[in-house]
């Protein structure tokens, strides 16, 4: 209740103030001798006649529902993901104590609202029958189906007031949301939302496989490392038992103890993947008995086979022993498709010459030394630089290569203490895409292991960054890696190159004498790309003062050069993808660009799905971005295992280009992924949207805070409290029994 007429406090505290003043100064002197008790008791009466009479004067109203509001539509959704099936510990599982809510709801709200039942998972859709429920769906879409609302429940023609409109939403779920495409905002749903949590959020007895993940294979035979993180909740400090398995095959075992109980537990597995066919690492922990939820025990990652040559533009400033080991070094990766030019020196007018060494078709292009066009450039998947000086490439061409790396996607490598001789690179349009901040002369480095003085400067050392890293990979294992780079000999000297930007990695440095180091080998990410700098001089040490059979000059250059080209796009491309779920809608995009790396729009984009069994499903893909000439179909993932994905795209019957890609899907259950209650996500969807967020002990609330919400049904209406009988008859009543006690005391 309030009053229409409005004051400010001390306004109301002023007029009803008065009327108990008046009412005790009507009976303060009158002609008549009163008792105390008579005197308070007439004084009562007046006051409470004044008070109601002023009251009336500010008009007492309340908000109730419209008129309309018993022809609101009130949706429910039920959670049906396989994740509801759990029991958190009680006897009845989550989805059942969904369907006692919903029944007590339809008991409580059938007079005032048209309850209408949905169930989401997959999609969002009717349900028929409560009781026969079940928690099947594979995965929580949250988010879509609340979008989907918008859709199913547009605002009526009439507005808010109008027969039919939608009072808010009911939301019954475990607050999981796994759905691989994020949905549109629930903010297009246009009233209140109110969720209710079932579930425990406590941790439960369970154990989980949260995350894995392995590293990049660079070259065949290369050892990668596959690290996984399990979580124990229940189980105090037992230790818990890592198995892990190559394509089915079990490679080792390890048991690590957790610090405490609920604290996550991390390893680490050095393998060999299979160059030349998928390989799937699973690991998994031994089912426990009163787990909440055994399917979270296993998780896989999949570590696709190496296809494709890369091709890698050398620029060399001079000939020399460099140039020669490097050129034998790279020629001699299978994986690598090597273009060389070599300036030679001048001939007679004072230009540059040449010795180029490389296809056919792109010999024209390396005549003079560098591409100047981008589809001349694009067409290579990384370039090196080697000892050559910033004024040898014209503005535009440094330029281009800034473009080739950010946008292209292609890898650069600057390499050899001259190129960084008379500030290198600095101040041109390809400073910005290095590693390092030429302008910056402070060092960040922290060693793998406590350097040693040495004798001979310019000696080579792993980081910590640099030990783990595949491009600087020498051994099996940590010790081994940092062993042999420790035993390389000296370089002939290192360029000061100064700090490194911020995501920058310092893999390798060389020590000083007194043991100081200095940046080797420095690597980032820019733009699509990826840039390294080598800072020495004369690497070719590594090959010429090591035994014969030593190959880690030949390893090093060759995973250099394989790191920098590995994020290298084609112009067709198949964009990577989500986890996806056995028996779900997944979308596979294709971005589709020229020879200069521009989207095409118009192009016609056919994909070929081969199943884990062989089985190859044939689909078109749709234009769904113009601006970046990217396409895509929906299609349903049925089997569990490793999908072949093959797309070619064709422009007016040309062929524009081919991608292929190898995706897992089924590597984790994501619907039983940390199987706890989420209630965060379930107050941030009713608080966003308006409404309240109850668990489900607290779900009889629903009633009164669903009156209470203003959205929905249309605008609460005013009713006047005064505008009865009621009001009259209290009035009258309050006059007659003070007449009759004026009566019986002799003042009437």
């Amino acid at each position: 209740m309030r009053f229409a007429v409005v004051l400010p406090w001390w306004g109301y505290l002023i007029a009803f103030g008065a009327a108990v003043i008046l009412g005790w100064l009507a009976y303060a002197r009158v002609p008549v001798a009163l008792t105390a008790g008579q005197r308070l008791g007439l004084g009562g009466l007046r006051a409470i006649t004044l008070l109601l009479l002023i009251a009336i004067l500010l008009r007492p109203i309340v908000m109730v529902p419209p008129a309309a509001a018993n022809n609101s539509r009130l949706p429910i959704l039920v959670d049906v993901s396989r994740s509801m099936r759990l029991q958190d510990g009680g006897a009845a599982s989550r989805l059942d104590q969904a369907k006692a809510i919903v029944r007590d709801l339809q008991t409580q709200l059938a007079s005032d609202y048209r309850i209408e039942v949905l169930t989401f998972g997959d999609t969002l859709s009717a349900a028929t029958d409560i009781d026969r429920l079940d928690a099947t769906a594979r995965r929580s879409d949250l988010t879509g189906a609340i979008a989907d609302l918008a859709d199913r429940y547009p605002p009526p023609p009439g507005g808010h007031g109008a027969t039919g409109a939608v009072a808010g939403a009911i939301v019954l779920s475990d607050g999981g949301d796994t759905a691989p495409i994020e949905a549109q905002s629930p903010g297009r749903f246009g009233g209140p939302i109110f969720t209710v949590g079932v579930g425990n959020p406590d941790a439960p007895r369970d154990r989980e496989v949260v995350n894995l993940t392995a590293g990049e294979p660079l070259l065949p035979g290369a050892s990668i490392d596959v690290s996984v993180s399990a979580v124990s909740h229940g189980y105090g400090t037992e230790p818990v038992e890592l198995r892990i398995s190559a394509n089915g095959r079990p490679i080792e075992v390890r048991r690590v103890t957790p610090a405490a109980d609920g604290a996550p537990v991390h390893a680490v597995f050095t393998v060999s993947p299979e160059p030349q066919v998928a390989t799937v690492y699973s690991v998994q922990m031994p089912d426990t008995p009163g787990e909440v939820a055994v399917e979270n025990n296993t998780r896989s990652v999949l570590v696709p086979p190496q296809t494709g040559r890369r091709r890698l533009l050398v620029v060399e400033g001079a000939p020399g022993y460099e140039h020669t080991f490097l050129k034998r070094a790279l020629s001699g990766d299978p994986g690598l498709d090597v273009d060389a030019v070599v300036r030679k020196g001048q001939n007679d007018d004072g230009r540059d010459t040449f010795y180029v060494q490389a296809g056919p078709s792109r010999m024209a292009a390396l005549s003079s030394g560098y591409p100047f066009t981008r589809s001349e450039l694009f067409a290579y998947d990384g370039v090196l630089f080697g000892n050559i000086e910033a004024d040898f490439f014209t503005r535009e061409q440094l330029a281009l290569t800034n473009e080739f790396v950010a946008r292209r996607g292609g890898g650069l490598l600057v390499l050899g203490a001259r190129s960084f001789d008379r500030q290198g690179l600095l101040g041109t349009a390809l400073e910005e895409a290095l590693p390092i901040d030429l302008t910056d002369r402070r060092s960040r480095i922290t060693l793998a292991s406590a350097p040693a003085p040495s004798a001979e400067p310019n000696r080579p050392a792993l980081t910590v960054d640099g030990a783990v890293h595949p491009a600087t990979r020498l051994g099996g294992t940590l010790d081994e890696n940092r062993e042999r780079w420790s035993s390389l000999p000296s370089l002939a000297s290192v360029a000061a190159v100064g700090g490194t930007r911020p995501g920058a990695q310092v893999l390798a440095v060389a020590l000083t004498a007194g043991g100081t180091p200095q940046p080797l080998i420095v690597a980032q990410r820019y733009g699509q790309g990826r840039s390294l700098i080598f800072a020495g001089e004369a690497s070719w040490r590594w090959r010429m003062l090591t035994p014969a059979d030593d190959t880690s000059y030949e390893t090093i250059w060759r995973q250099l050069a394989r790191w920098i080209t590995a994020g290298s796009q084609g112009p067709v491309t198949i964009a990577p993808m989500a986890p996806a779920v056995p028996g779900t809608i997944d979308r596979i995009s294709v971005v589709v660009r020229d020879e200069d790396y521009r989207p095409i729009p118009n192009a016609e984009v056919a994909v070929e799905l081969t199943a884990p069994d062989g089985v190859k499903r044939p689909v078109q893909a749709a234009l769904i971005s113009p601006t970046d000439g990217r396409y895509g179909v929906a299609t349903r993932f049925e089997q569990a295992g490793v999908y072949r994905l093959n797309a070619t795209a064709t422009r007016g019957g040309r062929r524009v280009g081919t991608a292929s890609r190898a995706i897992l899907v089924g590597g984790a259950d994501l619907e039983m992924t940390q199987p706890r209650l989420n209630e965060a996500v379930l107050r941030r969807l009713a608080t966003d949207s308006g409404g309240h967020y109850v668990p489900a002990a607290d779900a009889n609330r629903l009633a009164s805070l669903l009156r209470e919400s203003r959205a929905g049904g249309g605008t609460p209406e005013m009713r006047d409290l005064w505008h009865n009988g009621w009001s009259v008859l209290a009035i009258v009543g309050l006059l007659a029994a003070e007449w009759i006690a004026r009566r019986r005391v002799g003042l009437a």
